[in-house]
C-alpha cells in the first residue's frame, strides 16, 4: 500500500484551468548505482500528460532541480485527473534509468479551493518518497500553482449576466398577449360587419 498525499473538499462548480507544478529537489533518496556519483531526473505524470525534468547529481545529499512544468486542466476531464504522481529515477550507466521511489499527491483540494478562488499557490513542501516494498526514502519538496482558465471565467459570466437580466413576469405577458389577441378579435368583426359603421 503506498503512501497518498489527499486534500479534497468535494467537486461543487469544477472549473477548467492550468496546473503549475515546481519541482524543487529531493535528499535522502536512495542511491541505485553502485559505482560514481548518482545523477537523477524526475518524471511527472497527470494523467496522459507527461514531463520529465533535466538530470541533476547529488550535491551535499540533495539533488536540486529547480523547474517548473504546466499542466492543462480541462473542465472535462477533472474526474481522470485526480491525481499527480512523480516518479524519481537513477540514470544508470548504458540504460535509460532505475525506479529509485515515486510520490502520489491528490490534487483534489488544490482544484476545488482553486475554482473558487480563481487561483490558489501552494508553497513548496516536503512529500516522503515511496519504495517498491512501500516503506519510505527520503523525501521530494514540491509546491503548486492552479490558476482559472480566464476563457472559461468569460463564458461563466457572460452566461450569468444573461441569467440575470430582468425578465417580464408571465401574468403581464399573458395579459399582453390577452390584450393583442382581443384588439385584433375586434378589427376582425368591425372588417366583416362594416353596417355597424353606419349605425
Amino acid at each position: 500500500m503506498q503512501q497518498v498525499f489527499r486534500c479534497s473538499r468535494g467537486h461543487g462548480n469544477m472549473k477548467g484551468g492550468v496546473l503549475e507544478v515546481l519541482l524543487v529537489n529531493a535528499e535522502g533518496i536512495r542511491h541505485t548505482n553502485l559505482l560514481g556519483t548518482p545523477t537523477y531526473y524526475v518524471i511527472v505524470q497527470c494523467g496522459n500528460q507527461v514531463h520529465r525534468s533535466k538530470v541533476s547529481s547529488v550535491k551535499d545529499d540533495k539533488v536540486w532541480w529547480n523547474e517548473k512544468f504546466s499542466f492543462e486542466y480541462p473542465v472535462s476531464d477533472w474526474k481522470k485527473l485526480t491525481h499527480i504522481k512523480f516518479r524519481i529515477m537513477d540514470l544508470e550507466f548504458l540504460t535509460d534509468g532505475g525506479f529509485v521511489g515515486q510520490t502520489i499527491f491528490h490534487l483534489g483540494g488544490i482544484i476545488t479551493e482553486g475554482s473558487d478562488r480563481g487561483l490558489i499557490e501552494v508553497q513548496p513542501a516536503p512529500f516522503n518518497v515511496v519504495l517498491e516494498d512501500d516503506t519510505y526514502k527520503g523525501q521530494i519538496q514540491i509546491g503548486f500553482k492552479f490558476t482559472v482558465d480566464e476563457e472559461v471565467h468569460m463564458e461563466s459570466r457572460e452566461f450569468a449576466a444573461q441569467e440575470d437580466a430582468p425578465r417580464q413576469s408571465i401574468c403581464r405577458s399573458i395579459f399582453n398577449l390577452w390584450k393583442m389577441s382581443w384588439f385584433r378579435f375586434l378589427f376582425y368583426c368591425n372588417q366583416i360587419n362594416p353596417k355597424n359603421k353606419l349605425k
